[in-house]
Order: structure tokens, then sequence, then C-alpha cells
């Protein structure tokens, strides 16, 4: 069954030099905060910015590049599926480790 609409996708991987998730952003870069991705709306866009991702595994700055469908409103960019979004806060095991940690009050 067809989509009725395209998502919204935006392209992650695991950085080779520390095994951190990380998007791709502005200019090529490989960012961890998923509010600094970059967004693609239609297919062709989604498939661009795989093919930068690939380029990036093929230069040994990241390992599996992927597209994941995200969503969200007032302009934050939420991953769709629990997986993604678990992986955008860090270990689910050691909620003091990880992004999550930096997000808790002292």
């Amino acid at each position: 069954m067809a989509k009725s609409r395209e998502a919204s996708q935006v392209v992650t991987a695991n950085r080779l030099g520390d095994g951190l998730v990380v998007f791709l952003g502005a200019g090529g870069t490989w960012v961890e905060d998923i509010e600094r991705a970059i967004v693609a709306v239609t297919k062709e866009a989604a498939d661009a910015l795989l093919r930068q991702g690939v380029e990036a595994e093929i230069a040994n700055k990241v390992v599996g590049p992927y597209l994941i469908e995200v969503g969200g409103a007032e302009g934050a960019i939420v991953p769709l599926h629990i997986r993604e979004l678990m992986r955008t806060k860090g270990p689910s095991v050691r909620p003091d480790l990880g992004k999550q940690a930096a997000a808790r009050p002292h």
C-alpha cells in the first residue's frame, strides 16, 4: 500500500571515532543533535542526502547511514519510530549516561 504523502526524512549513522549517533547537517557535517539535521521533504531530496551519507561512509567518517522518518510540531524534529527516538537519547539501560543524562536536573 502506497503512502498518500511523502514523509520528511533525515539521515542518521554512527560516527566512526566514538560510535555516537549522528545526523547529517548543513554542509555535510555530522551533528549529534537531531534538531540540526537537514530535513528532506521529497524522495529526491532524501535520496540526495542518503548519497551524501554513503559518501561519508566511504570516507570513513560514519558507519551505516540510513534515512529515518521524522515529524514534529512548531519546528521540532522528532523521529516517528520508537527505535529512532531512543537512539536520539542515548543508552536506555543507563539514564545517568548519554544525552538524557545531560537533560536531567541534578
